[in-house]
């Protein structure tokens, strides 16, 4: 492991906004701010947004600065990536921010029932094969953790380069009478001037570099479920 990591994970553990725990405080049972991350954390009762696979957190802080009267999670399992949100946060005076570095699949030992408002969903791994599309953070199965924790009729956001992912994700939403209330396959090509939008992540203007369209779908939880996997038919 490269120094750089090593300097990375030792600074993370200083970092008050950086949460870090074990899988025995996270693998079915509840973590301990679980239903009091507003009265626990931040100290106040502002509406909680999540961003999923979060990286290096630029949509966390940068919705939190956009934001001040909103509370931002970002999640991901990479330390040495979440280390420049959690920073830069710390660095810019954000009471709105915090980060947990966990593995998705134990997001509800984090989060009480109507406890989140929102969530974003960034650039994540598409998980191109077929037979790992329930891995995929939009899918059934993670839908049906998240509504455990969503209020009703929360938003999710799904950004990606994924024409694949795009598709599925958006099959998803029409199978299980989702609320579709934005879908367009070439974002910056249809929308223009969004600040929130405009936010680029690391991997986004690596994409763009590219010439890779970006893809955007914004959707409403309007039923709790259960979900079910969309009938489509997927090509590598």
């Amino acid at each position: 492991m490269g120094k750089n990591k090593l300097r990375r994970f030792a600074e993370n553990e200083t970092f008050e906004n950086l949460f870090q725990p074990s899988f025995q405080e996270v693998f079915n049972t509840d973590y301990r701010l679980k239903g009091q991350w507003q009265s626990g954390f931040f100290k106040n009762q502002n509406p909680i947004v999540l961003e999923l696979g979060c990286g290096k957190g630029e949509y966390t802080v940068g919705l939190a600065r956009m934001f001040p009267d909103k509370n931002f999670i970002g999640i991901d399992i990479k330390g040495a990536r979440m280390w420049r949100g959690a920073k830069t946060a710390l660095e810019e005076g954000l009471k709105n921010v915090a980060f947990i570095r966990t593995r998705i699949e134990h997001i509800k030992s984090f989060f009480a029932q109507d406890e989140v408002d929102e969530i974003w969903v960034t650039f994540p791994d598409p998980q191109p094969r077929p037979s790992k599309a329930t891995k995929r953070l939009t899918s059934s199965r993670f839908l049906n953790y998240y509504i455990q924790f969503l209020k009703p009729n929360a938003i999710v956001h799904l950004k990606t380069d994924s024409q694949p992912l795009h598709a599925y994700t958006k099959a998803l939403v029409e199978q299980n009478n989702l609320k579709m209330l934005v879908c367009t396959s070439n974002l910056y090509s249809e929308v223009s001037n969004d600040p929130i939008l405009g936010i680029k992540t690391f991997y986004e203007q690596q994409f763009l570099d590219q010439g890779l369209p970006i893809t955007y779908i914004k959707f409403q939880v309007n039923h709790s479920g259960p979900f079910h996997e969309p009938n489509i038919e997927e090509q590598r």
